[in-house]
C-alpha cells in the first residue's frame, strides 16, 4: 500500500479545517492540553498558487526601489568599513559614501534589469501558495486521544 498526500504512512486524520490559522489554533490546543504534539502533522490539500497584483511597475518604480535597495546594503558595507576608522570623521566619512555608492549601483541596476524585460512584466505582485484545506494527522497510537481533545476543542466555539 503506498502513502498518499493526504495520509501519510502511519498518519490517521484526526480533524479537518478550512484555513491553516483553524489547524494551528486545533494543533496549540493539544499542546494546552499537555498532548505530545510531536505526533501530529498539519498537511494543506488542495494546493493552489495565488498571485496577487499589487501595482503597476515602471521605470522610475524600479530605478527607485533599486536605489532603496542598494541603499541599505551600501549602508551596511559603510559600517563594516567605518569599524576600520580611526576617528570620528573616517566613521562617518566611510557610511557616507558606502550609502551613496550603494544607492548609484543599486539605481543602475535596477534600472537594467527592469529595461532587460522589455515591458513583459510591467506589474509588482506577490505569490503565495494557499489550501483548499488543512488536516491535522496523528499517529495511530495517539489518535483517538487527539480526537477527544479536539472535540471538545470544536466545542468551545
Amino acid at each position: 500500500m503506498t502513502a498518499s498526500v493526504s495520509m501519510p504512512t502511519g498518519g490517521v486524520q484526526v480533524g479537518s479545517y478550512d484555513t491553516y490559522e483553524q489547524a494551528q489554533a486545533a494543533v496549540d490546543y493539544l499542546s494546552d492540553q499537555k498532548f505530545a504534539v510531536e505526533n501530529v502533522t498539519i498537511i494543506g490539500s488542495d494546493l493552489r498558487s495565488v498571485e496577487k497584483v499589487t501595482g503597476r511597475l515602471t521605470m522610475g518604480r524600479a530605478v527607485a526601489a533599486g536605489a532603496a535597495a542598494g541603499a541599505w546594503w551600501g549602508l551596511f558595507v559603510g559600517l563594516l568599513l567605518g569599524i576600520f576608522a580611526t576617528d570620528g570623521g573616517g566613521w562617518i566619512g566611510s557610511v557616507l559614501l558606502g550609502l551613496a555608492v550603494g544607492l548609484v549601483f543599486g539605481a543602475v541596476f535596477g534600472g537594467m534589469g527592469y529595461a532587460a524585460t522589455q515591458g513583459r512584466r510591467d506589474f509588482v505582485s506577490t505569490r503565495t501558495i494557499v489550501a483548499g484545506r488543512y488536516d491535522v494527522m496523528c499517529n495511530p497510537a495517539h489518535a483517538e486521544e487527539a480526537r477527544a481533545h479536539l472535540a471538545r476543542f470544536s466545542l468551545r466555539g
